[in-house]
């Protein structure tokens, strides 16, 4: 008995390993996306083969300032940012992307995310991981990521775009640049995924104006609102340790995203 259980153990041992490698470790991607322009990517892989693949884009000024070693130098507490390994274990390729490197200071992508620039870079970012995976591409932007991820979605179809797209905390109210609902989205005909905090004290995100947003997916072929309450209300309403970046819900925003995206 004792001789079988040591057996066992040292089958489980040796089947975590095998997972832990087939994990690649995490590594930064430079690409070129516009003449003597840089953009870099943190990309994580799954153990297995991936079952889709998320581009994600930070809110803020966007500007991680990731080294080339992989090290997250600004946003580490931004929601998308704080998750990405979790969206690694459920069975996702994650892209995690930096500002381009003609944006490496102040402001950043501020005053950017809605120009021919952003979405060429973003474009880039797009191919690089359709050349890497025949599965769906998604784009997701978490508050003024929203911004990004709705506007390169008005400009581009699939295969430049993306397959789908999930809007966290969006921006719904005018504040530099557009809002999310000032934008064209009767043009999408890509999937949408609305996820929002009823309790977002977020003065430019409004849960109030959730229904408004829903309604202008008149052309989506499929469309979903996951809202949320609950959780930890730290600091400013505007920043992740409030209701704006679902503190506290990790494990049940990012589950529940993932299952609407793979169509669980």
């Amino acid at each position: 008995m004792k001789h079988l259980m040591k057996l066992s153990l040292g089958l489980a041992l040796a089947c975590s390993l095998q997972l832990a490698q087939a994990q690649s470790a995490p590594k930064v991607v430079d690409l070129t996306s516009r003449p003597g322009v840089i953009q870099r990517m943190l990309v994580l892989t799954p153990a297995q083969v991936p079952k889709a693949a998320v581009i994600l884009l930070a809110g803020g000024h966007g500007g991680l300032q990731i080294s080339p070693d992989g090290k997250i130098n600004w946003g580490k507490d931004n929601f998308l940012v704080r998750t990405r390994q979790l969206f690694v274990d459920q069975g996702f390729l994650v892209v995690l992307t930096d500002a381009p490197s003609d944006r490496l200071s102040p402001p950043f992508l501020r005053d950017f995310r809605e120009t021919p620039e952003h979405v060429i870079d973003i474009k880039a970012a797009i191919a690089w991981v359709r050349s890497q995976t025949k599965t769906p591409v998604w784009l997701v932007g978490t508050s003024r990521g929203t911004q990004s991820a709705a506007y390169i979605a008005t400009q581009l179809t699939p295969p430049d775009g993306p397959d789908g797209i999930a809007l966290s905390s969006s921006i719904l109210v005018d504040s530099e640049g557009a809002s999310v609902l000032s934008m064209p989205l009767e043009k999408l005909q890509i999937p949408v995924l609305i996820v929002h905090h009823e309790q977002d004290g977020c003065r430019l995100c409004p849960f109030t104006l959730i229904p408004k947003l829903m309604n202008k997916l008149t052309d989506a072929p499929r469309k979903q609102l996951l809202s949320f309450t609950g959780g930890e209300n730290i600091g400013n309403a505007c920043n992740a340790a409030a209701h704006h970046g679902y503190n506290g819900l990790d494990n049940e925003v990012v589950g529940k995203m993932s299952d609407w995206m793979l169509n669980k």
